[in-house]
């Protein structure tokens, strides 16, 4: 066993005090980037830093940033970081979890009085989730260059707000450059969101990696008419073709067993219960841990869309990708850090590979990167049934803590070091 471990009713007692703003029924959250849901948690999570005297400082994209400073002022930090917003009907670990972990780290630092070499740095990461603005890990996108700048401030929801709007709206505008925080290794403990490890009756997941991910936009223009007057064969009723398209999309799911086709948005316009629809928007999501695969995935689609178009000249559809994330291999050093602190704290583990985005891809880009999964109950999560437990999420916190201080270099006191001899 290690010398010092997490405080887990602190960090219990943060989870559920945090998910208690934006509270929505059945112990759900609702926390929509930029929303002031969005921002009251984030300056619950900037009070319990205050409290600790940490350096906190944001970008312009509205990521924001809190250090416990190392000894050598000039040396990268280590990161550990993931976001506060929520899905519409979000759970109360997704995300946050990696947070408030992150700054239950530092904490206990200060209780043991432990010094370390390089910075420690916690990061909320802006509108992670993609549910409010497209596309999702818009933050770290931005600040990894992976997104422009003016590009997605420019980006709108649903209501005609913009991201700018809102940032303004909050003084995040006044803040660094994106990127102008340079970090020197990134560390992200998250729920797995999917059933494994729970299955596999593992405590840690040591994650190797991320499957590819493309995000379309479909676009079905008809003609909308009244319900009852018109005949079938003289409407431009776009809802037919609608139907194969989910026929196309979950056909091309079956490529094999790892593949993924998601369907999450299907809007009609007016939206009337006696009117036919004039237009419908859908959103398609597919992924696979083999981009050749994906590639594939992606060609059949499009020249799906094209079929079904031909087949319905009376209507006008096109399909849009919208976001693409490449398959992500994280740090073999920081990957076994994590295999490392697990053994040592005697967990139960096992390599992964997650199925869902994460910020940590984006940050895979520019610094050496890994991420650490505890097991959610039955796999669920985007759901307000998401559950993890107090056992999982103090063995998750204790790995990032032992992995944290394995990169940013613990600092032993010649005092310690007798205790230590005299232990031995």
């Amino acid at each position: 066993m290690t010398d010092q471990s997490i405080n887990s009713e602190r960090l219990w007692s943060r989870i559920m005090d945090m998910a208690e703003i934006g509270e929505i029924p059945r112990n759900g959250s609702r926390r929509l980037a930029m929303s002031q849901d969005d921002i009251d948690g984030r300056e619950l999570f900037l009070a319990w830093c205050k409290n600790r005297g940490y350096q906190t400082f944001y970008d312009k994209i509205g990521n924001l940033f809190v250090r416990r400073s190392g000894t050598e002022v000039s040396a990268l930090p280590v990161v550990l970081g993931s976001h506060l917003d929520t899905q519409p009907n979000g759970g109360r670990f997704d995300g946050m979890l990696g947070v408030l972990a992150g700054l239950e780290v530092l904490e206990t630092l200060d209780d043991h009085k432990i010094s370390t070499r390089k910075h420690i740095d916690v990061a909320v990461w802006t509108n992670e989730e993609g549910t409010r603005f497209q596309p999702a890990m818009m933050g770290s996108g931005v600040f990894t260059g992976t997104l422009s700048l003016p590009e997605t401030l420019a980006t709108k929801d649903s209501n005609g707000v913009s991201v700018s709007d809102e940032l303004i709206a909050h003084g995040y505008d006044k803040g660094l450059p994106p990127g102008n925080h340079r970090i020197g290794r990134y560390i992200e403990l998250h729920i797995e969101q999917g059933p494994v490890l729970e299955a596999e009756e593992k405590t840690i997941g040591i994650v190797t990696g991320g499957q590819a991910i493309r995000w379309f936009n479909v676009t079905l223009q008809g003609e909308e008419t009244h319900a009852g007057p018109v005949p079938m064969a003289s409407r431009k009723d776009p809802v037919p073709a609608l139907a194969r398209i989910i026929d196309l999309v979950f056909q091309i799911a079956e490529v094999d067993m790892a593949s993924r086709a998601t369907i999450g948005e299907i809007d009609t316009f007016p939206s009337s219960i006696n009117v036919v629809p004039g237009q419908i928007q859908v959103s398609v999501d597919l992924r696979s841990p083999d981009e050749s695969v994906l590639e594939n995935m992606q060609q059949r689609f499009l020249e799906g869309i094209q079929t079904i178009a031909k087949a319905n000249k009376h209507l006008k559809i096109e399909a849009n990708c919208i976001w693409h994330s490449a398959v992500v291999q994280f740090d073999k050093d920081m990957v076994d850090a994590v295999r490392g602190a697990a053994l040592k704290r005697d967990y139960a583990a096992m390599e992964i590979v997650s199925g869902a985005g994460h910020d940590a891809f984006n940050l895979a880009r520019i610094a050496p990167t890994t991420m650490v999964f505890i097991p959610c109950k039955d796999g669920i999560s985007h759901n307000e049934r998401e559950y993890a437990s107090p056992e999982h999420v103090e063995a998750g916190a204790n790995v990032l803590l032992d992995t944290a201080l394995q990169f940013a270099g613990k600092i032993v006191s010649a005092a310690q070091d007798a205790n230590a001899g005299e232990r031995v």
